[in-house]
């Protein structure tokens, strides 16, 4: 463990000392060109047993029914043990055109044990504004299962009541997109930054010549392009391919507490400070006394405790931090001092509360 400490610091401070240039289409997306949910209700039919009755069931079905002239009697309740209320969603990707197919996934809604054999009837895929785009149907794939004994007992392997359809539904309309409306299109960045965004724009500029690109604030930047679609098409896919220099994230050091992992960002520093490494050592030990009386005495038996109680103190060790000392000079003070992760845990905490950190302390 000393070992991996000092090789992780040893590879943070030699990455940042090399710049690393990014393209735009890596780090940001253009405004508007997005994917959207489709969510709609179904009934999956087939099932060997594993199905539900259920009122919200019973109504689908006999709906289902109805749209093929069929009627039931009124007041009969029908046996649907083959049949399970299911939740269908999707995503459809931006620019996808009528005609094409996208996956679904189905999710049982009710009591079903399992949806493996089962079949989707017509459903159609709403979007946000309740239209509907896409229809789906066809058969599922479920990769869990179940088995359950006369006796009550029960195996359970992944999960039987969620299965896929892949290319299982069927796009209807297409949904609007702003890529080719105004005079403007809109990078914003995956991680909010200033100075990311300046850049950003600035590179811009620098291909397409000035005023051509500014940034907005720390997500956004707003680039002119050409009315024509064909030409923005060609237009960005000049602009996406651009390369920069990204600006570095802020000071942070994140400690996961419960695996022990520590990551310490390049730009962290230390105030002056001095910090004693020590450990004790407290073993108690219980032993049982048996008292007894004389011969011919009127007294019991009985049993007495006796802890017996041992202190062992590590002799301390003390170093201490000089201002602007990094992360190089961090990990090599924890090193020499023998310290474990979770020593160096207790120290970035009490460095923090001492206000010796320059940067974010997270624990998670």
């Amino acid at each position: 463990m000393k070992q991996l400490l000092i090789v992780l610091g040893s590879c943070l401070m030699l990455l940042a000392q090399q710049a690393h240039a990014a393209r735009i289409k890596d780090i940001a997306q253009v405004a508007g060109v997005r994917s959207n949910q489709l969510v709609g209700y179904g009934l999956v039919t087939g099932l060997p047993g594993t199905g539900e009755s259920t009122p919200f069931t019973d109504q689908s079905f006999n709906a289902m029914l109805s749209q093929f002239g069929i009627q039931l009697p009124p007041g009969t309740k029908p046996k649907t043990k083959n049949v399970a209320a299911v939740i269908v969603t999707a995503e459809m990707p931006a620019f996808t055109k009528q005609g094409q197919q996208i996956d679904v996934t189905v999710s049982s809604i009710g009591s079903a044990k399992s949806l493996r054999g089962g079949t989707l009837l017509q459903t159609f895929l709403k979007g946000l504004d309740g239209e509907v785009y896409a229809v789906a149907q066809g058969n599922l794939l479920v990769s869990g299962f179940s088995a359950e004994g006369a006796d009550g007992s029960k195996i359970v392997g992944n999960n039987p009541t969620a299965g896929t359809i892949s290319n299982g539904a069927m796009v209807e309309q297409e949904i609007p997109s702003p890529f080719g409306r105004g005079d403007f299109i809109t990078f914003n960045l995956s991680e909010s930054d200033f100075t990311t965004a300046q850049r950003m724009a600035d590179a811009v500029n620098d291909f397409l010549g000035p005023q051509m690109a500014n940034a907005i604030d720390a997500t956004s930047v707003r680039v002119r392009a050409p009315r024509d679609v064909s030409q923005r098409v060609a237009f960005l896919s000049a602009i996406e391919n651009l390369e920069f220099e990204p600006a570095d994230g802020s000071a942070k050091i994140i400690v996961n507490s419960r695996t022990g992992t520590i990551v310490v960002g390049q730009h962290v520093r230390l105030k002056p400070a001095a910090v004693t490494h020590g450990g004790m050592t407290v073993a108690i030990k219980e032993n049982l006394n048996v008292s007894q009386p004389g011969p011919f005495g009127d007294g019991q038996t009985v049993v007495t405790p006796d802890s017996d109680i041992q202190v062992t103190e590590a002799d301390g060790k003390m170093f201490k931090f000089e201002p602007g000392l990094t992360l190089d000079d961090l990990v090599r003070a924890v090193n020499e001092v023998g310290a474990a992760p979770s020593d160096l845990m207790a120290i970035l905490q009490a460095l923090k509360n001492a206000g010796a950190i320059e940067g974010q302390l997270i624990i998670i």
